[in-house]
């Protein structure tokens, strides 16, 4: 009887021996390393390749943020390079705070975040070169790409899902850049959408094909779609969509035979662009600081004169007009329910009317479908106070509308107008549509800006 339960024991030892390799075997090599082995082994790497490597596993991850790792590549990098270093390196070699006494991932943040500075530093200089014209950098586009801002759009329903998107794609104009997420599929049916929210989001330039890089969100704007609903109106539409306009700068392309949404558009005027999609939290937007022009008690006319207009028309292919005006002014027997009048072109002024180089139209593009819907533009407007600052700006869909009531004598084709306005003004173009030559001509810009804008920014009690 002995020997059977010798085997029996054998086996059940043979057997555990197994099960013991084969548990071990299925672990991957560098899991079974010591943690202070695989940390020197992350040692070799650079900030690109740890921050690759981190998205391996859980165990990679924690890892890959290691502080003592991370100092060793903030000082490499800022230590020694006076050029780059920033304030923060000189405290920290006299802080008696220990590397591991930090927070996990403080390092790592710490040095993301002085890369981005940095690279702020560099390229905010060419902002400084205003143009004469506009008012504005010249090289806001330049300096976006090159610091890698882009723009995501999270969308709310009332069942509480969140959805961000990336933009589908984005056009740069003079002074306005318009960006347009698609649908597919992927947003909720418009009745549905409770929130809209646009974060500027600025990403570090890392080696890490594949992998969305290490960045930080601003809070742009914030829309309560049910607040809404009474101030949404339909601007335009083909035989395939609708545009309702939200409020100033913001569409939504909705399909006219489900209620699906087509697309979102947003329209975003350089004025302090970089700022406002950089310089906020993820849930509080950039505040523009109060910077008021010195106050003048001599001048009776002080905030009434030495306007400067900028303003173009385009859709999201061309440009449709541009134009400056300088020297604009409203006298005080001229201020009319609450509003100061500024007149750039004139419609007794034949030599002021501008025609317009193409159709007024908003072309849109959705997956496989895309389309044109007529009397509708972009407007981006930059008025200048007589210190060349801007003092309104406006980047957003206009629509065109005929003007049944107009006695013009000097054109005889149909005349519209396109108005726009919102809490600080009101903008005024007239048009006629020359049926010979096939194009419009501008006869008529009067921009107005409230009472109330101009005595808050240049002190006044008109």
């Amino acid at each position: 009887m002995a020997a059977p339960t010798a085997v029996t024991s054998r086996v059940r030892t043979v057997r555990t021996s197994r099960s013991t390799r084969a548990d071990n075997s299925s672990l991957n090599f560098l899991e079974r390393l010591p943690s202070h082995v695989l940390i020197k082994i992350l040692s070799y790497l650079d900030a690109s390749a740890l921050h690759t490597i981190g998205h391996v596993s859980e165990l990679f991850c924690q890892l890959a943020g290691d502080n003592t790792l991370w100092k060793k590549i903030y000082m490499a990098e800022f230590g020694k390079n006076r050029k780059r270093k920033p304030k923060c390196v000189e405290e920290l070699k006299t802080s008696k705070v220990e590397v591991q006494d930090r927070a996990a991932g403080y390092w790592k943040r710490l040095h993301f975040k002085t890369v981005a500075e940095c690279d702020m530093d560099k390229w905010k200089r060419h902002l400084g070169l205003i143009s004469r014209h506009t008012g504005l950098p010249g090289q806001t586009e330049r300096v976006l790409r090159n610091l890698h801002v882009t723009w995501e759009l999270t969308v709310s329903d009332k069942s509480g899902r969140e959805v961000t998107f990336e933009p589908s794609w984005s056009q740069f104009c003079e002074t306005s850049v318009t960006l347009c997420w698609s649908g597919g599929g992927c947003l909720p049916n418009y009745q549905q959408i409770s929130a809209l929210q646009l974060h500027g989001v600025r990403r570090i330039a890392l080696n890490c094909p594949g992998l969305k890089k290490p960045g930080w969100r601003s809070l742009m704007t914030t829309l309560n779609m049910q607040a809404l609903t009474e101030s949404t109106h339909i601007i335009g539409q083909d035989r395939l969509v609708e545009l309702k306009l939200l409020q100033p700068g913001i569409i939504i392309g909705v399909w006219k035979d489900q209620g699906s949404v087509a697309f979102v558009m947003f329209t975003l005027h350089f004025h302090k662009l970089l700022e406002r999609s950089t310089q906020g939290s993820s849930v509080s937007p950039y505040v523009e600081p109060m910077d008021k022009p010195p106050f003048d008690d001599i001048d009776p006319e002080y905030g009434l004169h030495g306007y400067q207009l900028h303003i173009v028309l385009h859709n999201t292919v061309c440009e449709i007009m541009s134009g400056s005006f300088s020297q604009l002014f409203c006298r005080r027997t001229q201020i009319c329910d609450g509003l100061i009048q500024l007149t750039a072109i004139s419609g007794t002024n034949l030599s002021q009317h501008t025609p317009l180089s193409g159709n007024i139209t908003l072309s849109w593009r959705c997956e496989a479908l895309q389309g044109a819907v007529e009397n509708c533009c972009i407007m981006s407007l930059t008025l200048l106070d007589e210190f060349k600052k801007p003092f309104w700006c406006v980047g957003s869909p206009v629509s065109l509308e005929l003007e049944k009531t107009s006695v013009f004598y000097d054109y005889d084709g149909e005349h519209f107008q396109i108005h726009y306005q919102d809490s600080d003004g009101q903008v005024k173009m007239k048009l006629v549509w020359m049926k010979e030559q096939k194009q419009f001509v501008v006869i008529g810009l009067v921009v107005c800006v409230t009472v109330s804008k101009v005595n808050e920014h240049f002190s006044r009690d008109y």
